[in-house]
Order: structure tokens, then C-alpha cells, then sequence
């Protein structure tokens, strides 16, 4: 799937695997993501696009404008199960 602005991505590698980011802006091969808390609007993180892996989820404009919308849209996808992970 392509990655465009709003796509929800998880990092693949780097200290933050496996947390989850909304995409703000494609610049080549690299990409500017944010999670509205650690990683703002202001400041967001740079990603080399081989290092995550993309949702089917798309956040709309009005989504990427505030940091509180970033990260309640981000909730559901932390309450997931991380692969790898056995639930006992």
C-alpha cells in the first residue's frame, strides 16, 4: 500500500518498534510522523520509509491538525496485541 499523508504506520525498526505514527508529509524516500504526544506537530520524526509498515487506515485533514487528535485516533492501534506476542 502506498503511504501518503494521514496513513497510520508502524515503526519496523529503531528504539520506537512497534509504536504506532500517523504520517504528516512524504519527502521521498523519507517521511515525517507524529503520535501527538512524545512526537508533535511541532516535532516530528523523521523515518526512512524501509523501517515501517503501513496500515489500512488513513486519518483525514482535520485529524492531523491537533496533537489530542493524533493521539486519540492512535489509542485503539496501542491497545492492539503486538506480533510476536503470546497472550497467556
Amino acid at each position: 500500500m502506498e503511504i501518503i499523508r494521514g496513513t497510520v504506520i508502524r515503526s519496523k525498526a529503531g528504539h520506537d518498534k512497534g509504536r504506532f505514527y500517523a504520517v504528516l508529509d512524504v519527502l521521498g524516500r523519507m517521511i515525517l510522523v507524529a503520535d501527538g504526544s512524545s512526537r508533535t506537530i511541532c516535532n516530528p520524526k523523521r523515518k526512512n520509509m524501509i523501517h515501517v509498515s503501513s496500515t489500512r487506515t488513513v486519518l483525514s485533514e482535520e485529524m492531523l491538525d491537533h496533537d489530542e487528535s493524533i493521539r486519540n485516533a492512535l489509542k485503539r492501534f496501542d491497545l492492539q496485541p503486538s506480533e510476536g506476542v503470546v497472550n497467556v
